[in-house]
């Protein structure tokens, strides 16, 4: 065995070893905290946190999925399936030309959106408080969608805009040789070899939709329009030493996102190795 295979087989021990550190201190946490919502209350105080159950009891599930915590999900549900459907279709629509089309001002409407990722969150809470009350949607989970596309558009047409630009010219080309329109070529041709791209960002977005507190928090204010994240804040002030409760409500609301996450792994990466391959 030569030095340099010996180094190459070093480097990648110690990547291996640092990739299975990296796995075991990220899962900890999710292990514990899933360990932790099937203890009693006093189990708990008595045994610590890092202690094994006793028995896997089921009871601090059965109170929260009966304490209204499925209004909350189907809230989120809601929330998170019309925020995606109407900024994937803007950020579509506002991608195809910036990356397709050379015009005046193209360069700076692009610098314009990119510009907007540098607005903080907290800045806009309270004019867009006003607006929701002068609009009448205040205390609805409709209020909630506005904000979300409108903070998910910067970032998503960056990285739609960079991936549309490396689909060849030569496809549109043909396309249109053969008689089709621009509308034609954006629906038949660019959308469908931009879904690992349309992917990625439904998943980021998605993410940041699910765990988003601050506009749900001032938006809403009512139980029936709240979302998930208020019901861990509702349930942590329910049960404000009932640590095993607040466990089990947050493994209740992260599961969503791990099923969706296992489901549709292989669309991310492949969104993101697309786009670096090709850029």
């Amino acid at each position: 065995m030569t030095t340099s295979s010996k180094k190459s087989h070093l480097y990648w021990a110690i990547a291996i070893i640092l990739a299975i550190f990296y796995f075991i201190l990220s899962l900890m946490p999710f292990i514990y905290m899933v360990l932790n919502s099937f203890k009693g209350k006093f189990e708990m105080l008595v045994n610590g946190v890092f202690s094994m159950p006793e028995s896997l009891d089921f009871s601090n599930y059965v109170t929260v999925l009966s304490g209204g915590f499925f209004r909350y999900f189907f809230n989120s549900v809601i929330v998170l399936a019309l925020t995606l459907v109407i900024l994937l279709f803007i950020t579509a629509c506002a991608s195809y030309p910036l990356s397709r089309f050379k015009f005046k001002l193209s360069g700076q409407i692009y610098a314009l959106i990119i510009a907007c990722m540098s607005i903080p969150i907290h800045i806009t809470l309270i004019p867009i408080f006003k607006m929701a009350n002068a609009t009448g949607i205040y205390d609805t989970i409709w209020s909630l969608i506005g904000p979300y596309v409108a903070f998910g558009v910067p970032i998503s047409v960056f990285i739609l805009t960079s991936f549309m630009c490396c689909i060849p010219k030569e496809i549109e080309e043909s396309a249109e040789i053969d008689g089709c329109s621009k509308y034609g070529i954006f629906f038949r041709i660019i959308l469908p070899l931009s879904t690992p791209g349309l992917s990625t960002l439904a998943i980021y977005n998605g993410v940041n939709v699910w765990n988003e507190f601050a506009f749900a928090y001032t938006l809403t204010q009512s139980k029936e329009n709240r979302t998930l994240p208020l019901a861990v804040w509702e349930f942590q002030g329910q049960y404000s030493m009932d640590i095993p409760m607040i466990m089990t409500v947050l493994t209740l609301t992260i599961l969503p996102m791990i099923i969706l996450f296992i489901f549709f792994q292989d669309k991310l990466v492949k969104g993101i190795t697309a786009g670096a391959i090709k850029g």
